[in-house]
């Protein structure tokens, strides 16, 4: 029997969980696997908690973990992959929107075509324009920007081989970018065409808000995957080449004062000439640049010990460890 675990954040998703719990039973028991299905309350101001609470009272194979606050899905995420026992781990919303009957066919695309992460395509999106339009041009920018071409990076269902979160670290926003993240260790990333759906409960958390922020996330995203362990090599060649432009000006201009001084005292005074300046500017800014770059490295020599400090609080858990209860295909067939 197939083992897998399902991670779902959720933040105030009250009216969607049994409905969403019940689909992945169903998955479970047609498709022959033993699924474990973790919750992550990120915080919820609603019932979410309770209803979790119930639902772990009925069935095994449901583990349910709640932060304190509100600390964003990567940190949701995070607390999910740490909890998972399985070696392929599925991703998905709490909204309804994702499909659990996609499950099967995410499995089969990751083993047969070898790949690490299989990422969801909604290629018929269920959403307003005002959030599929944004989120064409964000995943046209991260596909150009890092080299790793998927239609959908923000497409919460996915699927992953375990040894992916050994390697790949979550917090801020950088739940989106956990492809690229893995591609830029050397993990093989697919995607497949997902059926999306409309949704029944609730309200988009996502806006126009969220794009500047990922595009700043994607900038950050771009230098640690291209320059996380030698962020000289980009700071210090912007700051060598405008160095060098600064110090080609200034030995310039110092030519140009021996032959006024000497052969042309008609010429232009050195100190109204514009380009004395300029000179001047770039070199130093290129001298601070390479400094910076000098610090970078010597804070990363500094800091190859991780401190573990995780980036979110737990204030209660369920299903740890599992109870004596009937996991989720057998609850199903049960029932």
């Amino acid at each position: 029997m197939t083992r897998i675990s399902v991670v779902i954040p959720v933040y105030n998703e009250q009216d969607s969980l049994a409905s969403l719990f019940q689909e992945i039973a169903e998955v479970a028991v047609h498709g022959d696997m033993n699924i474990e299905v973790i919750f992550v309350d990120d915080g919820s101001t609603d019932q979410t908690w309770a209803v979790l609470r119930d639902l772990s009272e009925q069935h095994q194979g449901l583990k349910c973990i709640r932060f304190r606050r509100n600390f964003g899905k990567a940190a949701a995420l995070s607390a999910g992959f740490e909890a998972a026992d399985s070696q392929i781990v599925i991703t998905m919303d709490g909204d309804l929107q994702d499909d659990p009957s996609e499950i099967p066919r995410l499995l089969q695309a990751l083993e047969s075509n070898d790949l690490d992460v299989v990422s969801g395509w909604k290629k018929e999106r269920k959403d307003p324009w005002n959030k599929r339009f944004p989120s064409k041009i964000f995943n046209g920018v991260v596909s150009w920007l890092s080299g790793v071409h998927l239609h959908d990076h923000n497409c919460g269902l996915k699927c992953y081989r375990r040894e992916v979160f050994k390697e790949v670290q979550l917090y801020g926003e950088r739940h989106r970018f956990i492809p690229v993240l893995a591609a830029s260790r050397g993990f093989a990333v697919g995607e497949m065409i997902v059926n999306h759906r409309p949704r029944q409960h609730g309200h988009s958390k996502y806006n126009w808000r969220r794009l500047p922020k990922g595009l700043l996330d994607l900038m950050t995203i771009s230098f640690l995957t291209g320059f996380k362990n030698r962020p000289q090599h980009l700071i210090g060649s912007i700051g060598l080449t405008s160095f060098l432009f600064g110090a080609l000006g200034m030995v310039l201009m110092a030519i140009y004062w021996i032959l006024r001084m000497v052969w042309f005292p008609d010429w232009t005074p050195l100190h109204q000439r514009p380009i004395v300046l300029y000179s001047l500017g770039a070199l130093l800014l290129g001298a601070q640049l390479l400094c910076m770059g000098f610090l970078a490295e010597l804070m990363i020599a500094n800091s190859l010990q991780k401190t573990g400090e995780r980036p979110y609080s737990v204030k209660d858990e369920l299903g740890f460890p599992e109870k004596s209860k009937p996991d989720i295909a057998e609850s199903r067939q049960v029932d």
